[in-house]
């Protein structure tokens, strides 16, 4: 049985097997020539370049250069449904339930305008933004420029705009380059990285819709919470120590990724023990590349106190494993599917630990035990 599904850094409502994930990414600044339409899938590190000239009419940016996301859906195979987010919806956050992956939305002024609606992504070295955001953001001085962009599936080379400041919350990025990709968010604007978040404390409501970002104090994690232990790795991710059944593995924390994802290192540990059966998936990355996967259900996942059950990951040779040196580590990407399913997540990056509060609902699918207590979370299997 075979499926696509999207990997597009950022949430969109889903009809039928349509997955997105964050595009995670780094930059890296070079002379660019003329730019090159998108050839390989999104992935996290940018390579930067001033560009010669303006690639897009004041912003507008080609259609070979930039897909919106009238191209972006034709690009797309036929059997690829979409569901616009369509109000009454949540204005920052979204808890994962039974027919919906989990998101969360931040609020983000860019040159004193806005705010835009970016998806916070852990797993995003860099912010990015839509083309429709570069043409309200654009003026006359303005620096247009080409950069690499690295995503879980393949790199590309886009267009990106020089901004003099991002702010959000107690965040404030000044200057930074953002590239422009693909319009394909459902409903965002956006992605926003993590460059801004080392000293800072994010505090996710999924009940009452409220997402802070404010510098850390150090606070030790409420009554009623679990706190589980994070470390930085090198690139500047969140990850935790964590076994799937009695495999090491290291777990990334990715706020942007609607679908968790484990390389094939982690697949090969597993093959003893995870299911047969799979569902054969294509991931599109934000650059609408595709990378096929095998959907599996895995043994149960112990993270700090929590143990989790009936967790499906989409293994493939993913090429942000690899520009991250974790292909030949068993390592998986922690997506909206899991941390969506808490009632309140703090993710603390001076803290080195994310501090969550289980949701008290009961419903089929993902399973989370505590050392004490029993909780099924929506996600169905």
């Amino acid at each position: 049985m075979s499926h696509s599904y999207r990997v597009l850094a950022v949430a969109c409502l889903v009809a039928g097997p349509l997955w997105t994930h964050a595009y995670a990414a780094a930059i890296e600044q070079t002379p660019a020539a003329a730019p090159v339409p998108p050839t390989g899938a999104a992935a996290p590190a940018i390579a930067q370049t001033p560009a010669a000239a303006p690639t897009f009419p004041g912003i507008p940016t080609p259609q070979s250069a930039l897909p919106d996301a009238q191209s972006a859906a034709t690009a797309a195979p036929d059997t690829l449904a979409e569901v616009v987010v369509q109000a009454p919806e949540p204005v920052y956050v979204a808890p994962t339930l039974r027919d919906r992956i989990g998101r969360i939305w931040a609020p983000v002024k860019i040159d004193g305008k806005g705010p835009f609606r970016l998806v916070l992504d852990t797993g995003a070295s860099h912010s990015a933004i839509t083309s429709r955001v570069a043409n309200r953001v654009d003026d006359a001085s303005a620096q247009l420029v080409n950069v690499l962009l690295h995503g879980v599936t393949g790199s590309a080379v886009v267009p990106a705009l020089k901004v003099r400041s991002m702010e959000v919350g107690d965040m404030l990025i000044e200057p930074t380059t953002l590239p422009i990709v693909a319009d394909a968010f459902g409903g965002a604007e956006g992605v926003l990285g993590r460059e801004g978040l080392m000293e800072k404390r994010i505090f996710a409501d999924f009940g009452a819709d409220v997402l802070t970002i404010a510098k850390s104090h150090g606070k030790r994690a409420p009554p009623g919470y679990k706190t589980i232990p994070l470390t930085l790795t090198g690139a500047g991710l969140l990850a935790a120590d964590v076994r799937i059944g009695s495999v090491k593995v290291r777990a990334i924390i990715d706020t942007g990724g609607e679908q968790s994802v484990g390389n094939l290192a982690l697949l090969e540990a597993l093959k003893r023990h995870a299911d047969k059966d799979y569902i054969s998936e294509n991931i599109i990355g934000v650059t609408l590349d595709e990378q096929r996967t095998k959907y599996i259900r895995v043994p149960p996942i112990t993270m700090g106190s929590l143990k989790l059950y009936n967790v499906h990951v989409a293994f493939g040779d993913m090429e942000l494993f690899e520009h991250w040196k974790y292909d030949s580590t068993p390592t998986l990407l922690i997506g909206m599917d899991v941390l969506g399913l808490f009632d309140k997540l703090i993710i603390d990056y001076k803290m080195r630990e994310m501090q969550i509060r289980m949701r008290g609902d009961e419903g089929g699918g993902v399973q989370v035990h505590t050392d004490s207590d029993e909780f099924f979370m929506h996600r169905g299997s």
